[in-house]
């Protein structure tokens, strides 16, 4: 299968407690997985992009899923079965009714293993945008290196490199990461951050200032993410503004990811930059609306009815 748009990075299993309360009193829990990446993958899929996944996994059960889960969504994975680690886990609870608390578990695991030999050369062959996120550099030394092989081959396939700062403060935990992102944002054609992560790297400002100077790094198209207040964007020169979809908020995490794969479906289609935002923030807005990671992202076909998200089909 050949893919318009490649990512890589850790996926991990993930455990999802199903009530509001404290990790210590609380009983249901449910699995899934997710991955800032692979969450990527799935929306742009959903909504009709030819995406391929490459990634680092267990010889376990978790493992399986993800590769089963990800192929189940149509994305062309291609896993390496480590042996001699296993997958990661992340943990999510609510602690209250309105927050969400996420913990890892990922020392050493397979995905942190990532490697140059691990990329897969013909994936790379077809691609016409290739996205990065600043996660799969702060997993080790060899996550990093096959993150700048991808930079590279994306370059010798004259693709477009998308990348997502998504800062983990706890992965880098006393490492100033700044330097690496501006790097990377260098290499980019399209950049998405959100606003504090915007201003690790080019200092203070409002959204529009901090997305023009980090123009001012290289990209054609930088992209503010603004939460419940939208999005900013500068692409070749031109602001534009997009604000977010009202919706019942049910679980934040994932929405970034979201409307990143939104945007880059968008762009592999051809729209206008105006129709890229619009779809981004309706398919964030999605997102939002269910517990899990990437479950609630809408396919094409659910886009298709009138209105911003109607939940009733007649």
């Amino acid at each position: 299968m050949s893919a318009d748009l490649v990512t890589l990075g850790e996926t991990m299993a993930l455990v999802r407690a199903t009530e509001v309360g404290s990790l210590e009193h609380v009983t249901g829990m449910r699995l899934s997985v997710g991955g800032a990446e692979s969450n990527v993958a799935i929306a742009a899929r959903r909504l009709g992009a030819s995406v391929a996944w490459i990634g680092r996994v267990g010889d376990d059960g978790a493992g399986r899923r993800i590769t089963r889960e990800l192929r189940a969504e149509g994305v062309d994975v291609h896993a390496h079965v480590d042996d001699g680690a296993g997958t990661g886990m992340m943990l999510k609870s609510h602690p209250s009714a309105t927050t969400t608390e996420v913990t890892y578990g990922r020392h050493m695991s397979a995905g942190s293993r990532l490697a140059p030999d691990d990329l897969p050369a013909d994936v790379f062959t077809t691609a016409r945008i290739v996205h990065v996120t600043g996660i799969t550099p702060a997993l080790s030394a060899s996550a990093e290196a096959a993150m700048w092989d991808a930079l590279d081959r994306a370059d010798a396939a004259h693709a477009i490199v998308s990348f997502d700062v998504n800062h983990r403060s706890r992965l880098w935990r006393d490492r100033d990461p700044s330097t690496l992102y501006r790097a990377v944002t260098a290499r980019a054609g399209i950049v998405f951050a959100g606003l504090d992560e915007a201003r690790l790297l080019v200092g203070g400002g409002t959204p529009a200032q901090v997305a023009r100077r980090l123009g001012e790094l290289g990209p054609a198209a930088t992209i503010v993410k603004l939460g419940a207040e939208g999005a900013v964007a500068v692409v070749d020169g031109a602001e534009l503004w997009v604000p977010a979809v009202p919706v019942a908020v049910v679980d934040t995490v994932g929405a970034g990811d979201g409307f990143v794969g939104a945007y880059l479906a968008a762009t592999l289609a051809g729209a206008p930059v105006a129709e890229r935002l619009a779809l981004a923030a309706r398919v964030g807005a999605a997102a939002c609306t269910g517990p899990g990671d990437w479950e609630s992202y809408p396919h094409a076909r659910d886009l298709a009815h009138e209105g911003p998200l109607d939940p009733v089909q007649r």
